[in-house]
């Protein structure tokens, strides 16, 4: 009975240590099988810390080196509450002036958070943000009063952990990383065309990090090359502090391109300048403008009101951060006549001097009557385009045909996007000619039935000005690395040969003969620069038909005619005081053209008498173009 009563004691203490040293073993093959990876982490972590570094913003100049956009270092200061424990309020009298906070509030961010992690430990939460951009000046503030805090007793020795805890407080509860404020020293000077930054959270290295990212303009269109390559370094630590011997890798942060641009700080002030006139004087719902060298394709400014400030770009409605320029279309209105014209003339279906009918201002077709501004007899085809007739122009289109005058339209670059490097662009509208119904074909060239952007139009004229050659629209001049050396370069490029030579130098004689006492641009005629342009007026389109009494007023002009420097077009949306092209449009024209003439010491072509000059700039405005 005895030995039974030993046996079973034996046989369950067997067991008991079987269990025991079974489940020790399980944990240890759980610890070090399974959770192998994560306590490996742990202890890597314990032993080492990576410092990322972000690289540098590269820079945004203008043509002469003007900077446009640049970055200065700021700090992005974070608290560790499980440091600061119940001195939450004391640390937040301190802080909350140099932070910018509300005290109460401060101390609220700071309280301690207990929670339970995945393990079943209870632990107190590491960081909270506390200001995302601090200027170092400021940093360096925050850094002496934390230093300068002095919460311990001072009547008694403190335990060795109690020392560690307010040592802590001083020097570890707050800290900050290196960050970067995007800054635009012009404020809204060719903010469409920079666009903005935001902070953006992504993951580097298995670690998330905050970085600027490009969110509209040449910021978004080029982030890739301005954001450069982020460094990192992996060192051993011990209590905290870097042992600088025992670094494993140390890898430096490639900075950002710099982008310099084909925009010249100057001229784009005056043309914003310019624009901000002609909101006051017309209100119309915006004014936008575009300055090209035609030979190239270079954009000189571009600029469309209202406008913003990209340092807070959050300040303004959505809709005045959209760069009209490229991502609004409108029928061109008269301005599309140089299509229907030129391409006429290059295919040799008519010369300036043939005439057409043009019915007294009244021209019934398919049981519809199309009318002139004025009541026109027989005009040349010079005459046409002096007097923008609407009649003249569509004979032309009739002429020539449906599938010719849709190739030209299409050569031209009208349906397709002109490929700036700013994002945003729209194709525009052209209906094929299947689509068409049987007065498209007049109403084409007189601009309707058709939607372009302004910069495809100001690019079409600049094609007639560059003897037929359609250039693509250049924005972005060069790359150039943090030291100023060559990166990339971009020449300027010919998208192709709309018209031959000849036939865009009969186009440049008659588009000069719009710029005089007898053309619908006189009030654009400039002193010392012949100018070819085309005035237009376009009614603007809405549901069921053209909506009454809104209009798109324009002016597209180059000078000196026969030898360009400079394309310039200049739009009006719903002007009042006036709402033709040539009374509202033309004269901002003008105006930005004397001053840009002579900020580019641009050779006159011609001396004109001042008395003469005077009275072709005072001809009465008639109801025209």
């Amino acid at each position: 009975m005895v030995q039974a009563i030993h046996l079973r004691r034996l046989i369950a203490m067997v067991a008991f240590f079987t269990v025991l040293f079974g489940g020790l073993a399980g944990r240890l093959v759980w610890l070090q099988v399974v959770e192998h990876d994560y306590y490996k982490a742990v202890a890597w972590t314990n032993l080492h810390r990576v410092f990322l570094q972000e690289p540098p913003r590269g820079e945004i100049l203008d043509a002469r080196g003007n900077t446009l956009a640049k970055c200065e270092p700021v700090k992005r200061v974070f608290a560790n509450p499980s440091y600061i424990g119940p001195y939450a309020g004391e640390i937040a009298h301190v802080l909350a002036p140099l932070l910018e906070w509300n005290e109460a509030q401060l101390a609220e961010r700071l309280q301690p958070i207990i929670s339970t992690n995945k393990q079943g430990s209870r632990v107190t939460n590491a960081y909270v943000n506390l200001k995302r951009k601090l200027a170092l000046s400021r940093w360096q503030q925050v850094t002496q009063a934390m230093a300068r805090l002095n919460l311990a007793p001072t009547d008694r020795k403190l335990p060795r952990s109690t020392a560690a805890f307010f040592r802590n407080l001083r020097f570890h509860a707050v800290y900050a990383v290196d960050h970067q404020q995007r800054m635009y020293p012009s404020g809204e000077l060719a903010c469409h065309v920079l666009g903005f930054v935001q902070d953006e959270e992504r993951e580097f290295n298995d670690r998330s990090v905050i970085e600027l990212a490009g969110r509209d303009g040449i910021e978004l269109w080029m982030n890739q090359k301005l954001t450069g390559t982020r460094g990192w370094r992996v060192t051993k630590t011990a209590r905290g502090i870097e042992l600088v011997a025992a670094r494993e890798q140390d890898v430096e942060p490639r900075a950002g391109l710099t982008v310099v641009l084909t925009l010249d700080m100057m001229v784009q002030h005056v043309v914003e300048t310019e624009l901000s006139e002609a909101m006051k004087n017309h209100t119309p719902v915006s004014a936008s403008a575009v300055v090209v060298r035609p030979r190239t394709g270079e954009i000189l400014a571009m600029a469309t009101l209202p406008n913003y400030n990209p340092n807070q770009p959050s300040a303004v409605p959505v809709e005045a951060r959209r760069n009209r320029v490229i991502s609004d279309t409108v029928e061109p209105g008269s301005t599309f006549k140089i299509v229907v014209v030129s391409g006429a003339l290059n295919d040799q279906m008519v010369d300036l001097e043939n005439r057409f009918d043009c019915e007294h201002g009244a021209f019934h077709y398919m049981g519809r009557t199309l009318r002139d501004h004025e009541r026109y007899g027989v005009l040349s085809v010079r005459e046409i385009i002096t007097k923008s007739s609407n009649i003249g122009a569509a004979k032309i289109g009739l002429q020539m045909g449906a599938s010719r005058l849709y190739d030209y339209i299409r050569a031209y670059g009208f349906g397709s996007k002109t490929g700036i490097t700013l994002p945003g662009e729209v194709l525009g509208i052209v209906h094929p000619v299947k689509a068409w119904d049987k007065l498209t074909i007049t109403r084409l060239p007189m601009g309707q039935a058709i939607s372009v952007t302004p910069l495809q139009m100001v690019m079409a004229m600049c094609a007639i000005a560059n003897e037929g050659r359609l250039m693509h629209p250049m924005l972005v001049r060069r790359l150039q690395d943090h030291g100023g050396r060559s990166y990339m370069e971009c020449p300027p490029q010919v998208t192709r040969q709309v018209l031959t030579p000849r036939a865009a130098k009969d186009m440049v004689a008659a588009l000069k003969t719009v710029v005089s006492k007898e053309g619908t641009g006189a009030k654009a005629v400039l002193d010392h620069y012949t100018v070819a342009g085309k005035t237009g007026t376009a009614q603007k389109a809405g549901v069921g038909g053209y909506l009454p009494g809104k209009y798109v007023a324009s002016f597209l002009g180059f000078f000196p005619a026969d030898d360009p420097e400079l394309c310039i077009g200049v739009f009006l949306d719903e002007p009042h005081n006036g709402y033709y092209g040539g009374q509202t449009a033309a004269p901002v024209f003008k105006r930005i053209a004397e001053q840009v003439a002579q900020y580019l010491s641009i050779r006159p072509d011609r001396e004109e008498n001042s008395s003469e000059q005077t009275a072709i700039d005072t001809v009465a405005a008639s109801p025209r173009d």
